[in-house]
């Protein structure tokens, strides 16, 4: 019998099984195409604006986001993390021709999202990524993104909803069973799950005015399973995850696992 492979969190080892690498490659189309949604929306543009990426991982949305445009911070709370960022960022700036590399650069930190350490009042776009989800008290985290929002600014975020079938996906699949687990025990708990309307009066207390919510999900739900078990035994790469799964936007189903939003100050 084959191996098990290690499941570890921001590891630089290949042969490691990084659930939050494999969400943020598989997220990453969608997250992309709702912040252009969003930001036609609202009326805003990314070029000469600024955005703050929260939850950032390895970088991939905020060279996402860099490349289109915005002056982009990426902070997470893994200095492994960050450093895993930086690495990709200069593997990809060398990559680049030379007047492109300014255009796609990206500062990364690290630092708790409770505590950003950020100006007031400073970034057009705020992202929340591989955050909410696992954060046990969210009043402060939600507090800190309102006040480095610009007051014409949008907040946009990604999040797990509270259902039977959430439960068995991310607390049962991705944590406990042998076949599909990609995260190590505990990074989700029932109580960190959060429904759409836990999340607009979350907001609320803030002061931001949730005003969209957007289900996203694997076009065929058997892909998921199956690039899981694949990526578990070697069998493919991170990168190769993306068009397995395919991710889409369902805006007008209910969410019944993940789901995207958006909040602009009251």
């Amino acid at each position: 019998m084959a191996r098990a492979p290690r499941v570890e969190l921001d590891s630089p080892l290949p042969e490691t099984v990084d659930g939050r690498q494999i969400r943020a490659v598989a997220f990453q189309a969608s997250r992309l195409e709702y912040v252009d949604k969003t930001l036609r929306s609202v009326g805003l543009t990314a070029a000469g604006s600024r955005a703050l990426v929260v939850g950032s991982g390895r970088g991939l949305l905020a060279r996402g986001l860099a490349g289109v445009g915005f002056d982009v911070v990426a902070i997470d709370p893994s200095a492994s993390a960050t450093a895993l960022a930086r690495e990709a960022g200069e593997r990809e700036a060398g990559e680049r021709e030379a007047g492109e590399r300014e255009r796609f650069a990206v500062r990364y930190e690290t630092a708790p999202p409770e505590e950003l350490g950020v100006a007031a009042a400073a970034f057009d776009l705020v992202y929340y990524a591989d955050t909410f989800e696992v954060t046990p008290a969210l009043d402060p985290v939600l507090a800190e993104g309102a006040r480095a929002l610009a007051p014409d600014g949008v907040l946009v975020y990604d999040t797990v909803n509270r259902t039977l079938v959430s439960r068995l996906i991310y607390l049962i699949a991705f944590q406990r069973l042998p076949m599909t687990r990609i995260m190590p025990p505990g990074r989700y708990a029932a109580e960190r799950l959060r429904t759409p309307a836990e999340m607009t009066e979350a907001l609320r207390r803030h002061e931001l005015r949730n005003q969209d919510i957007c289900d996203f999900k694997p076009r065929d739900p058997r892909s998921l399973v199956k690039a899981t078990m694949d990526r578990r035994r070697g069998r493919i790469t991170d990168e190769e995850i993306p068009p397995i799964v395919d991710f889409v936007l369902a805006p007008d189903t209910r969410p019944q696992v993940t789901y995207l939003g958006y909040a602009r100050k009251a």
